[in-house]
Order: C-alpha cells, then sequence, then structure tokens
C-alpha cells in the first residue's frame, strides 16, 4: 500500500505564477541556453546554495524563520541532502542535534556510530539518525526484520504503542544476537530509537519539502524580479505581508514601480528593463471588468497616447468615474503626461466641476458627435469629432507624503516609497531599535521612530482621558498607550500622520506576563536632526578622489550652511589607510537636499550623529 499525501501549498502557486511570468520576459526557464522545466533544474546550483548560506531565504519555502537563517547561516548547505535533513531536524525534538549536525559536516566533532554496519545509512546525515526510513532499514539490517516489520516498529514507534514495542524489541534483541552484535551496544542502540521515535520524520515528506524549498531559491537566484512578483501577487490582500515583501524587493535592488494603465496587467508583473510593476487588480474601487477592460483595449489598440485618448477609447459605463479617481489616486494615470494627480480633484479657480468630471463629460460628447456624425447623410465623411479637449486647473501639485498617502488609501499600503524615507537620517541615526524588534532589544533606553496610524482617546472608569495610538514604521505597527501625566506632558504629539520620535522602555503589564512598550519622551521627527544633530562625517574613497568630485562636495556642503560639525575621512581599502580630517571653519545642516547630492557621488558615504 502506497501512503500519499497531497497538500495544497501557496508555494506551488507561487512557482507556477513566476514559472508564466519567466516564459512572457524570457521565453522559459533557461539553463545554460537550453529551455527546461522546473522539475529538471540541476540540484548542484551555486547561486541557490549562496542564498541558503548567506541566510536570504526570505519567500523561500520552509526557510524563512530568523532561527533557521541562523542555522542556515552556520551550516553553509552545499548539497540537496542537507537542506533534507535541515528540514526534518528543524522541529520540536530533534533541533537540538542541529549543532551537532552542522559540526560533524565542517569537521569540528567526530562522526561516530554506534556499530560499524550503521555507516551505511547513516553516513548522509553524519551518524545522526534523522529520518524514519533510516530506522527501517537499520531495524532489517542488525535485527533481521522484514519490510513488514519495520513498517510495524515504524508505526508503534510513531504512535508510541508501548506493548508492540516492547514485543518488537524482544524481536530486533534476538536479530541482533544472530547476527554477532554486541548485546548492550544494541541495548543502547534501542534506547536510543524509543527516544527518536518522539521526533521521527519521514525522509520522503522532508525530501518533497525540500525539493520545492530549493525551486524557490533558484528561481529567487536566478529570475528575481519575476519570482518576487509572483510572491507579491500571492501576497495580496495580506497587507502585512505585502509591506515586508515590498521591503525585501528594495533590499535586492528591485525597483517596485505604481500601476500604470500602458504597462500594469492584472497582477504585478515584470516590465522589459527588470522592474516591477503593481497591476491594475489589487486598486481598490478599480473591478474586475475594469481592469479587464483597459487591459483588452491596450491589447486590441495599442498603447494609450494620451489621457484624452485614453479617456475616448475605454468603455465609461465599465470603467465608471469611481474607478477613474482611484486610478488617478494610485498614480495609474501618470504616464499619460496630461497633468499631476492634485489637478484630477481640485476644481479651477472659478469652477464646480473637477477636472475628472470635464474629462468624463469630454468623453461623452466625443461619442455622441461621432455616432451622430455616422447616423447623418453625410456621417463619414469627416475625420474624427472636434470636441474641445478640457484643460487641467492650475493648483499645486501634492507633495511626495500627500502622494504616498493617497496611494495608501486606494492600495492599502505605500507601493511606489514611504512616507518614513524622509527620514532615513534620523531613523538611522537617532533610534536604536526597529518596531519588529522592539520586544527583543536589551537597549535600556530604546528609541524608535514611525509614524502615527491611529488614535482612540478614552476615559477610565473615574473619568479621567488617556490614550492609545499606533506608530508603524516600513513593516510593523505597534500599540501605545499614554495615562495620566504621560497623557498631559505627551499627547498634544499624537495625530494620525504625524511622525514621532518616541523614547521608552519595555516593561510587563499591570497585574499581567505581557510585554509593553512605555513611552516617557515623544518629539516629532521633523525635529530631531535640527536638535541633536552634532556632526556630519563625510568617508571619502582615494581611489574615486578627484578634483571635480572634491568641487562638487565642496559646493553641495556650502549650499547648506548650519551648525552640525563637519568631519572627513580618506580611506585607501587597498592599503588600509584611513586619514581623518575637521573642518575647523565650515559647519553644515545636514538637509534632505545636501543628503541626496552626496548619495548621487561615487566613492563617498556619510553619517549624522
Amino acid at each position: 500500500v502506497i501512503k500519499m499525501d497531497f497538500l495544497g501549498l501557496r508555494n506551488l502557486t507561487i512557482i507556477k505564477e513566476c514559472l508564466r511570468l519567466i516564459k512572457q520576459n524570457h521565453g522559459g526557464l533557461l539553463v545554460n541556453g537550453v529551455e527546461t522545466g522546473i522539475d529538471d533544474i540541476p540540484l548542484d546550483d551555486p547561486k541557490a546554495y549562496e542564498l541558503f548560506q548567506r541566510g536570504e531565504t526570505n519567500a523561500i519555502f520552509q526557510f524563512e524563520s530568523d532561527g533557521m537563517k541562523k542555522h542556515m547561516k552556520d551550516l553553509k548547505p552545499d548539497r540537496f541532502e542537507d537542506l533534507i535533513a535541515m528540514n526534518a531536524l528543524y522541529r520540536p525534538g530533534p533541533i537540538a542535534y542541529i549543532p551537532n549536525y552542522i559540526a560533524r559536516k565542517h569537521g569540528r566533532e567526530p562522526v561516530t556510530y554506534d556499530l560499524p554496519e550503521m555507516e551505511e545509512f547513516l553516513s548522509d546525515t553524519y551518524g545522526i539518525t534523522v529520518y524514519q526510513e533510516q530506522l527501517m532499514r537499520l531495524s532489517q539490517k542488525l535485527g533481521n526484520f522484514t519490510k513488514g516489520d519495520a513498517d510495524v516498529l515504524r508505526k508503534a514507534m510513531g504512535k508510541k504503542d508501548r506493548a508492540t514495542l516492547d514485543k518488537m524489541k524482544g524481536k530486533f534483541m534476538d536479530g541482533c544476537k544472530a547476527n554477532n552484535l554486541a548485546p548492550k551496544i544494541c541495548e543502547k542502540v534501542w534506547t536510543d530509537w524509543e527516544a527518536f521515535a518522539s521526533y521521527a520524520f519521514n525522509k520522503s515528506h522532508s525530501t518533497c519539502y525540500a525539493f520545492v524549498a530549493y525551486q524557490t531559491a533558484y528561481l529567487k537566484a536566478h529570475y528575481t524580479s519575476e519570482y518576487m512578483a509572483a510572491v507579491l501577487t500571492s501576497s495580496l490582500g495580506n497587507i502585512e505581508k505585502i509591506t515586508f515583501f515590498l521591503e525585501e524587493c528594495k533590499n535586492l535592488g528591485l525597483t517596485v514601480l505604481g500601476p500604470d494603465v500602458n504597462e500594469s496587467e492584472r497582477y504585478f508583473g515584470v516590465n522589459s528593463k527588470g522592474e516591477l510593476r503593481f497591476g491594475l487588480g489589487g486598486i481598490k474601487g478599480a473591478g474586475d471588468a475594469a481592469v479587464d477592460a483597459i487591459i483588452e483595449e491596450r491589447n486590441a489598440g495599442g498603447p494609450y497616447k494620451d489621457l484624452y485618448e485614453f479617456m475616448v477609447r475605454i468603455n465609461l459605463r465599465t470603467v465608471n468615474k469611481k474607478t477613474l479617481e482611484s486610478l488617478a489616486y494610485a498614480g495609474a494615470l501618470d504616464t499619460l503626461d496630461a497633468c499631476h494627480r492634485a489637478q484630477y480633484f481640485v476644481p479651477g479657480e472659478g469652477d464646480t466641476q473637477n477636472f475628472l468630471d470635464k474629462l468624463v463629460r469630454y468623453a461623452n460628447n466625443y461619442h455622441a458627435e461621432k455616432a451622430d456624425a455616422q447616423q447623418s447623410l453625410f456621417g463619414g465623411a469627416g475625420g474624427e469629432p472636434s470636441i474641445a479637449r478640457p484643460k487641467p486647473p492650475m493648483v499645486t501639485e501634492w507633495n511626495q507624503i500627500e502622494k504616498l498617502k493617497f496611494e495608501k488609501d486606494v492600495v492599502g499600503f505605500y507601493i511606489t516609497g514611504h512616507p518614513l524615507d524622509e527620514f532615513r537620517v534620523e531613523l538611522d541615526g537617532f533610534c536604536n531599535c526597529t518596531l519588529e524588534n522592539l520586544y527583543q532589544t536589551n537597549a535600556p533606553e530604546i528609541k524608535i521612530g514611525g509614524i502615527v496610524s491611529a488614535v482612540q482617546l478614552r476615559a477610565s472608569r473615574n473619568g479621567n482621558p488617556f490614550m492609545i495610538f499606533k506608530l508603524e514604521d516600513y513593516g510593523t505597527s505597534v500599540e501605545m498607550s499614554l495615562f495620566g501625566d504621560d497623557y498631559v506632558r505627551m499627547g498634544q504629539y499624537v495625530e494620525v500622520g504625524r511622525f514621532l520620535h518616541v523614547t521608552g522602555k519595555t516593561q510587563n503589564r499591570w497585574n499581567s506576563d505581557q510585554v509593553e512598550f512605555k513611552p516617557t519622551n515623544i518629539r516629532l521627527l521633523t525635529e530631531i536632526r535640527e536638535k541633536f544633530c552634532k556632526e556630519l562625517l563625510i568617508t571619502l574613497d582615494i581611489a574615486c578622489l578627484s578634483e571635480d568630485l572634491i568641487a562638487t562636495i565642496d559646493g553641495l556642503l556650502r549650499s547648506s550652511p548650519g551648525t552640525c560639525n563637519l568631519s572627513l575621512k580618506v580611506i585607501d581599502s587597498q592599503e588600509r589607510i584611513e586619514v581623518g580630517l575637521l573642518s575647523r571653519t565650515l559647519k553644515v545642516h545636514p538637509a534632505n537636499a545636501l543628503l541626496r547630492g552626496l548619495d548621487s557621488l561615487d566613492g563617498v558615504t556619510y553619517k549624522v550623529a
């Protein structure tokens, strides 16, 4: 009888979607220039194993946890058998043997066997019994069990069936005696097996999981853009996961572009430059029928040349005003180059209609005139209808934070950036913890930064006001409370959309074992750089040093005067030489314009402190 497990894994859908994108963009999955099926990829690919060795296993099946990442960095797997073993060992019970497995692989611990006969079945796992199949084969080899006996032993150990195990033990010891094996050692082997029974894992099961894990690692290593697009598509509807994987894309050096009516498909895609493009189907207010209509018209008639052509080509009964509003808020109309986002929604001076209303009216009049012309006696004699195109009003453009706010409103998360990007200096230089690690840090005074996403004002039973608010950063949100004097002193800073720098500590909640974060001081993030920045340290690589570079840096520094000390450090990485310099006269303000200028220069890094 063959026992089969059928598991519906999200990762199989990710692989399928990734292969579709690879076929679309590259003609197929290529190995050494030859199209290959995903089940036929080589199992010794260095780039795939390097991901495991570096612990870069986000979005890799079964290997995403922090604990597994640490073990993989220690193990440095270089063969498929290592992945199978780690998949079986990383669970309660056998996890205690992982350090031994790693030490034995790298020769820091001797590989030993209770009996020489055991090496045949335990050599792949460095003398450690990991799989049920090893136990079954060993029982046949040492104790003369039949295959049926070995399977009965497996079941009895899995169910901890003491009566059956006692019977099997006698049979095992008799077989060992017939094979002239030392009784004491065989007794130890059996005792070890009984302990092993509490965590025994099926190798075929672990192999299947490891194979899926390897496939995902191979795709991530060789087709990074397509793989991450598939991962993001699979995470639609889960804001926390989407946010996490968008940050992973940033760490991988991938560009994630917002939706675009001329390039987006329904879900995440990849363009010819390897950039990820957000799908139209992820926009709230853009229904399936509207998305399909936009894509089908684009495929049939080619890209939309401009906003006005887009308006007359789409079916306004399907792509209604609500859909158009969502598209504009999300930035999906930006590449049509007619106007910036604010112009769609803010009426011009003296107007009662906004530009979007006028565009809908323009398109309706266009189609009405075209229909009239076709029905008239002279229909078809003229060209396109001569309807005047409405002009966008002259209104102030939204800043980046306003754009991102509306993006989040219609998508559920930030796509093309994050409001906290403007505060990277504050987060890197004046915070010692991220919200994700808030409850793991040992710092006596914790400094965090983020944006307020929700605020609740309440009153206690005796009528005293208090506040509960959420602070979020790039991937995590944390709930905090302000009571009594803390509420009076710090509550004034807390409003939805404000950027805060919060100092505090972790403590147990009153009459509870649960840990909470208690704010002790709150400031606006916008004030931190001005109040606390003491020094700008610029590091120059001597290999990139030139008169033009020095002149450019000098111009940037002099354009941003302030009160911060300026230090320069010139390094020669080949000779391992560093020379430090302190400016006695020039003081600067580390404004974003200055820092962006420094970011654009090769061989230049900086630190604000």
